[in-house]
């Protein structure tokens, strides 16, 4: 491995936000979780399924002019009482983050959690999760952490294991901007035994632990990640920078060589070239 590859992966027992490149730090850089996406024709946010023809409208409309959603559900908003205002209030959060105007997609999120009813927990759960990843993106930490443990609380009383893993996932992102990474650790690991069949508390347990030095430990958990999601390019490029932390050059490179292999024109593609072009040449070559 050579020198300037060590000093670029090796970032000490515990780096700030902006020591690791982009594409190798899921714990911080990570897009905006829970975004609008659409699947089958179908537009969801975070599990939730459109139940009227104008929320679906609305955010269709979000990846066409985010802006004018934004405007439409607003006025919605002040017209609709109950469940109608409810989705408003979500179309207006979904319309906010696309438009990166965190303290709107937070404020609309949370109204969203308020106007949900008790008897509800699984959606105030989701609401709160939205609304934790907005504060946090709009870098009100302390704030996010505080929603983010309302939406763990809110899917415990729904009884859902995975609502409750992703909002401790989305917990640790935070702890870790916080430079709490016990804290994080201990949200990760309560994230796996929530819900051990999802990749990403594995993934994201092995960078921290890397970054920590721990790299017997991290390894131990990019293995687990690499047998749940075997073809995600992001457990590859972990892989690679733990097994050449460890003097395992070979294995590295067989990493980042799978990450090209999966599909060689995204930039976790382009971050692997990156990687391999600073290993030593293998002897023989």
């Amino acid at each position: 491995m050579s020198l300037l590859l060590a000093l670029l992966l090796q970032v000490g027992p515990f780096p700030g936000v902006d020591t690791m490149p982009t594409a190798d730090d899921p714990l911080i850089n990570r897009p905006p979780p829970r975004r609008v996406r659409g699947r089958n024709g179908i537009v969801e946010i975070e599990g939730i399924t459109p139940s009227s023809q104008w929320l679906q409208d609305c955010l269709n409309q979000i990846e066409e002019d985010p802006a004018r959603a934004h405007a439409t559900a607003q006025i919605r908003r002040t017209e609709a009482t109950g469940a109608d205002r409810v989705l408003a209030n979500l179309c207006l959060g979904a319309a906010s983050t696309e438009l990166a105007r965190w303290d709107d997609a937070r404020d609309a999120f949370l109204a969203a959690r308020e106007g949900t009813p008790a008897a509800e927990p699984r959606p105030r759960a989701r609401f709160a999760t939205m609304a934790g990843n907005a504060a946090f993106e709009g870098a009100r930490q302390e704030e996010a952490l505080a929603l983010l443990t309302l939406a763990r609380e809110d899917a415990r009383v729904a009884s859902d294991a995975t609502l409750e893993a992703i909002a401790a996932i989305d917990s640790a992102r935070v702890l870790v901007a916080l430079a709490r990474p016990d804290a994080a650790l201990a949200a990760l690991q309560d994230a796996i035994r929530l819900a051990p069949e999802r990749a990403e508390g594995w993934l994201l347990q092995a960078t921290l632990l890397r970054r920590l030095d721990r790299l017997g430990e991290a390894q131990a958990a990019i293995t687990r990640a690499a047998t749940l999601a075997p073809k995600d390019p992001e457990v590859g490029l972990e892989a690679g920078v733990i097994a050449v932390l460890d003097g395992r050059d070979a294995a590295a490179r067989a990493s980042w060589e799978s990450v090209i292999a999966l599909d060689p024109a995204t930039p976790f593609a382009e971050t692997a070239r990156g990687y391999l072009a600073q290993l030593e040449p293998p002897q023989g070559s």
